[in-house]
């Protein structure tokens, strides 16, 4: 039976580890994620679960170790942030290449500099194409169900990939929040035992992990990462379904809110969407048809989906956390832009960066936001296809 309960998203992920109770957890302490490992090595220490934990010097020996513990058939998973993720760059692909499951909660915090600690998608975003799947939460529900559902993502037959489940630091890793979590064993049941069919550690089974690609193997090598990294959105999509049927929580590639029959749209990721469902509900009351598309998944990325969502829209915002420094915006606003275009739509669309280093999103501005795209569709006013949201003059 479910529990209703209030916690922290750091907690939410401490949680759903301790109900999987994986082999292996290394980690090394980054501000906001630092939470994760100290709720996990509690647990560990209080008998609770029989997880091995290794601490490490860094963040790039956190990684290098899970992947030494997934290449020997263990299930592993570990967490970090900003600076710590950027530590561990280099073998990140190595993660990825490998085709090892590796599970990583990844709080969202601006890459220095300026130094900062607070929410931004610099870190997730600058890692997108280093193979890892990636699932964004918008509220400490998501981050508790998104961590459930990704083993069995990652594990799947067709995909072995590793996969970041992201939230955004403070806002949801330290702020508390109603919860509902599941019972321990549908839990267990649902995630499964992982039976790797290829490890270093088999006894019958000679292999290499990670050995060095001449020419006429290695594109052959990104290309079936590639076709993986396709076939995942089945993957999501039915663990999603199955997902569903256990709790009665519903996923998908993304949300659709009021979006059906709006005529101006807000396409952003994380937990500004809250802000932005309040603003819309606000706008509706007024007559106004405003809707918001919510992105979970943006690796792999729903190009299609996305672009058929949207295309009926007159006006869209787009809005990135993150600055691509590319002088036409941020990365979400690039890759929807091209969806968009894929599609035929004829919507006018701006790219909008906001909430860099933490800074705060009002109700308001969220509001502004949509009565601009409504302006600019009708035609009454002009504004760069690139700009900051709330930027102090």
């Amino acid at each position: 039976m479910p529990t209703k309960t209030r916690m922290s998203g750091n907690e939410a992920v401490a949680h759903a580890i301790k109900q999987i109770n994986p082999d292996v957890m290394p980690a090394f302490p980054i501000t906001p994620s630092t939470e994760i490992p100290q709720f996990v090595a509690s647990m560990i220490a209080n008998g609770e679960i029989d997880t091995e934990f290794i601490p490490v010097e860094s963040e790039h020996s956190a990684m290098s170790a899970a992947i030494g513990a997934s290449a020997a058939g263990a299930r592993a998973v570990t967490a970090t942030s900003s600076c710590g993720m950027a530590l561990m760059w280099e073998v990140l692909y190595v993660a990825a290449s490998s085709r090892l499951p590796i599970v990583m909660a990844l709080v969202n915090r601006g890459l220095t500099g300026p130094l900062n600690i607070n929410a931004e998608h610099s870190d997730s975003m600058g890692a997108r194409d280093s193979g890892w799947i990636q699932i964004y939460a918008e509220n400490n529900q998501e981050v508790y169900d998104n961590f459930l559902q990704a083993h069995r993502i990652a594990e799947h037959k067709d995909v072995h990939l590793p996969v970041m489940i992201c939230q955004d630091g403070f806002i949801t890793s330290h702020a508390v929040e109603n919860i509902t979590l599941w019972d321990d064993e549908p839990v267990r049941k649902f995630v499964g035992e992982y039976r790797p069919e290829h490890y270093l550690l088999k006894e019958d089974e000679s292999m290499a992990v990670g050995p060095y690609a001449l020419s006429p193997y290695c594109m052959e090598a990104k290309k079936a990462q590639a076709e993986a990294m396709k076939r995942a959105r089945k993957v999501i999509l039915d663990v999603a379904s199955e997902f569903e049927k256990l709790t009665g929580r519903r996923y998908g590639f993304f949300e659709e809110y009021r979006l059906e029959d709006a005529e101006y749209a807000v396409v952003a990721i994380g937990s500004v969407c809250g802000t932005a469902k309040d603003a819309v509900d606000a706008l509706r009351e007024k007559g106004v048809k405003a809707g918001l598309l919510k992105i979970r998944v943006f690796r792999p990325f729903p190009a299609e989906e996305i672009g058929a969502a949207l295309k009926h829209c007159r006006g869209i915002a787009i809005m990135d956390r993150a600055e691509s420094y590319s002088a036409q915006g941020g990365p979400l606003g690039a890759e929807v832009t091209a969806a968009l275009y894929r599609a035929q739509a004829v919507s006018k669309t701006v790219n909008i960066v906001y909430g860099l280093s933490g800074r705060d999103v009002r109700v308001e501005d969220m509001e502004n936001v949509y009565e601009s795209l409504e302006k600019l569709a009708n035609g009454e006013t002009e504004f760069p296809e690139y700009f900051y949201l709330g930027l102090r003059e």
